[in-house]
């Protein structure tokens, strides 16, 4: 691998997690509404709920942690008593939130890759969207064969103040590791969110095996393709 590339920035969902998106959240809601209905949180209300803090999250401009974003739609949605969901949604994606696993598939090249990489002595950091917190993001790494000590560092909603596709994201986590644009690579499947790198100078690699491509956008100019092809990349670059 070259000496340019000094740090890898690695997806989690649909990258080194394959998954169909839709049917890991259809999943994903049914285990956390069963969870939350004995404390009087109704299902429909609840999801809806969890959708605005989302997006409240994806619009967050920095002011904030992406937690304090969620939480504040959250209780303004719910009143200001419903803060009380918090300690039992941890509780959920410490526990239950791992039943999801069985709904996700499993790439053991993902995880390969990612050892190939550190082996040759990058970086790699998991540069997941902060729209989860820590906890949900640990269970989520350890579905991949890896563990959360295999990353320099993981994204999560308590240490992130902007989404994908903000190249904002992008510029803090570039920040907090101390790294140059053209001395990164950015490993993704999304069209939009992972391909916003390239607005700060990072280089950009689409995994193509769950591929979330809505827009029409013209994706030549990526190197693409399977863990496989992507091994061969980082070889040669």
């Amino acid at each position: 691998m070259s000496d340019s590339m000094k740090v890898i920035l690695f997806d989690l969902d649909g990258t080194l997690l394959p998954m169909d998106q839709n049917v890991f959240t259809s999943t994903y809601f049914k285990l956390l509404t069963a969870r939350m209905a004995p404390h009087g949180f109704d299902p429909k209300a609840l999801i809806d709920s969890i959708w605005a803090g989302t997006a409240a999250m994806m619009k967050n401009d920095g002011h904030q942690s992406n937690e304090d974003a969620f939480w504040e739609k959250f209780t303004e949605l719910n009143g200001p008593d419903s803060i009380r969901a918090k300690p039992y949604l941890e509780e959920f994606y410490a526990n239950e939130f791992n039943q999801a696993k069985d709904f996700c598939g499993y790439n053991p090249l993902a995880a390969e890759t990612v050892r190939m990489a550190k082996a040759a002595g990058k970086t790699v950091v998991l540069a997941t969207n902060p729209i989860f917190p820590a906890c949900a993001t640990i269970n989520r790494i350890r579905w991949t064969g890896l563990s959360p000590e295999d990353f320099l560092f993981y994204t999560s909603y308590e240490d992130c103040s902007y989404c994908k596709p903000h190249p904002q994201y992008f510029a803090d986590v570039l920040d907090r590791i101390g790294c140059s644009p053209e001395d990164c690579l950015m490993v993704g499947n999304d069209a939009v969110e992972d391909t916003a790198a390239e607005k700060l100078g990072i280089k950009v690699f689409l995994v193509t095996d769950c591929l979330l491509h809505h827009e029409g956008l013209d994706l030549s100019r990526f190197p693409q393709g399977g863990f496989r092809e992507l091994q061969e990349y980082l070889l040669k670059n």
